[in-house]
């Protein structure tokens, strides 16, 4: 197996692994469907549902919640729910932290490069501004500089190319390497940074969809499962990390990765980050 390059740029995604929203969206469901007299989320369909654009507008939720209503009513309900429950989100453990330690860390490469940090998430803007509007939450995400976000929304995204395709982290990486990114934030000792490769990005994905997605775009993973998820996965956990789940149909199934070939671990918590694995130095 070939030595992998020491890690230049670290690429998050938020719901669920910085911020605590997919829990608020569960509490959000669960309302509603307990207003129409159907029961809460289980843990199995819930872990097939983080992580993936729209889910509750899917087949996979509304063939199990089987809902007296509508899906464009239930979708509306659900919005309107959202717009009062997101600001309540918080920033999950570890998650301040780590975004902090990388933003003052760099390379073992010995050019004196930062950790360069963006942002690939499937949430769509308006719904990023509720979630990321309280003082907890803003401290998290005021290390990731509003060029270096990707969400759900963006234009550049084709439709039907969210996670699991690769597309969102491709589209990170090339906000990192245009011309402001590679001037501003990381810069080497000769004050313009070297273009990133995949292999030098590191994902934290918190879903299976997102840990697809960064294999495709050829990138390394840290996988951080809800406890659901890692439940509900554990048999096939390899095959997760080589985004090899079987779950999605996508095409481009050469994109995915190898069990096995040391390029995604999976860890319980943020907290668990092992900066020296990966050739990241942090300043004492």
């Amino acid at each position: 197996m070939c030595a992998l390059p020491a890690i230049r740029a670290c690429i998050f995604d938020m719901d669920g692994l910085l911020i605590d929203s997919e829990d608020v969206i569960t509490r959000s469901t669960n309302r509603l469907l307990e207003k129409y007299g159907r029961p809460p989320f289980t843990s199995s369909i819930r872990a097939r549902l983080m992580g993936v654009p729209d889910s509750t507008n899917g087949d996979v939720f509304h063939d199990w919640a089987q809902l007296p209503i509508s899906r464009p009513q239930f979708a509306r309900e659900l919005k309107e729910q959202l717009r009062l429950d997101f600001p309540q989100s918080r920033p999950l453990p570890g998650a301040r932290e780590l975004v902090t330690r990388l933003s003052g860390a760099h390379g073992a490469g010995g050019n004196g490069d930062g950790i360069a940090l963006a942002l690939a998430s499937s949430t769509k803007t308006d719904s990023y501004e509720l979630k990321t509007s309280s003082p907890q939450v803003g401290e998290v995400m005021r290390f990731f500089r509003p060029d270096r976000r990707v969400l759900g929304d963006d234009p550049r995204l084709r439709p039907g190319r969210g996670k699991p395709a690769p597309d969102i982290y491709l589209l990170a990486l090339h906000a990192l390497n245009s011309p402001a990114g590679r001037a501003a934030g990381g810069e080497g000792t000769s004050g313009t940074r070297a273009v990133l490769r995949p292999e030098e990005c590191l994902v934290f994905e918190d879903s299976v969809a997102g840990v697809e997605a960064a294999r495709r775009a050829g990138m390394r993973v840290v996988w951080v499962p809800h406890p659901d998820v890692a439940v509900e996965y554990q048999a096939v956990r390899e095959l997760v990390l080589a985004g090899r789940s079987g779950m999605f149909e996508i095409g481009d199934d050469w994109l995915r990765g190898a069990v096995g070939d040391g390029r995604a671990e999976c860890i319980s918590s943020l907290q668990h980050f092992d900066y020296e694995k990966y050739g990241i130095i942090v300043p004492p």
